[in-house]
């Protein structure tokens, strides 16, 4: 098989591609990283030693971060969905967007999770706060931004969505979303029944319990 996936169905990042995957049928080999897997763990840090993941290996090729692997599979593995418009202008739209959910609602809920996961309640108080802080903004802005909208930047579903449907699976389980902010609210439950990322959400499902602010019941 020439593609082969690695990293874990609990990993937001995973997810994100995962999902750009399962919207197009892609074929694919997944290897999951984890203890009970060592040498999918000794082949990933021999192809990409700042030990991050997913990384994925096209025909022996390595193709990391995740925007990049997306990018990477519209061009060489092509299908029905197009994940990036060919349109510059609305490309580029796509593209900040997707930067959004990484970088203001991912990044603050990382910042929460790695402040849990040292033990030290100074330092998980401190990330959690860092995450609320952050995500009030994000939410507020995303709230206004996703008015009429069915998804992350129109009609049609995108880059950015990949990058939202884990980022704000896991954000709201840190800092809900308020109640107030029904279109962020209702975005989220629309990600939730997308097959794509309700496939990953299930493939999860027994990781759960990894999750060190405690995963909720629902979803």
């Amino acid at each position: 098989m020439s593609l082969a996936l690695y990293g874990h169905p609990f990993s937001s990042y995973t997810q994100k591609v995962l999902i750009a995957l399962y919207e197009n049928g892609t074929p694919f080999e997944f290897r999951c990283i984890g203890p009970d897997t060592p040498q999918h763990v000794q082949e990933w840090l021999a192809r990409w030693p700042l030990r991050k993941f997913p990384l994925l290996v096209d025909d022996g090729r390595s193709v990391v971060e995740t925007s990049v692997i997306i990018e990477h599979l519209q061009l060489a593995h092509p299908g029905p969905v197009r994940l990036l418009p060919d349109d510059p202008r609305a490309a580029l739209d796509v593209r900040f967007h997707d930067r959004f959910f990484d970088l203001h609602v991912m990044t603050p809920v990382q910042r929460a999770v790695d402040g849990a996961l040292t033990g030290d309640p100074h330092l998980a108080g401190h990330g959690m706060a860092h995450a609320q802080e952050k995500l009030d903004l994000a939410y507020a802005w995303l709230n206004q931004e996703l008015a009429g909208r069915s998804w992350a930047t129109g009609a049609d579903f995108t880059l950015a969505d990949c990058a939202a449907a884990p980022a704000l699976f896991y954000a709201d389980w840190t800092h809900p979303i308020p109640a107030g902010f029904a279109n962020l609210r209702a975005y989220r439950a629309r990600l939730l029944t997308r097959p794509s990322f309700a496939r990953a959400v299930e493939e999860a499902r027994p990781y759960r319990p990894l999750f060190p602010l405690g995963a909720p019941e629902r979803d």
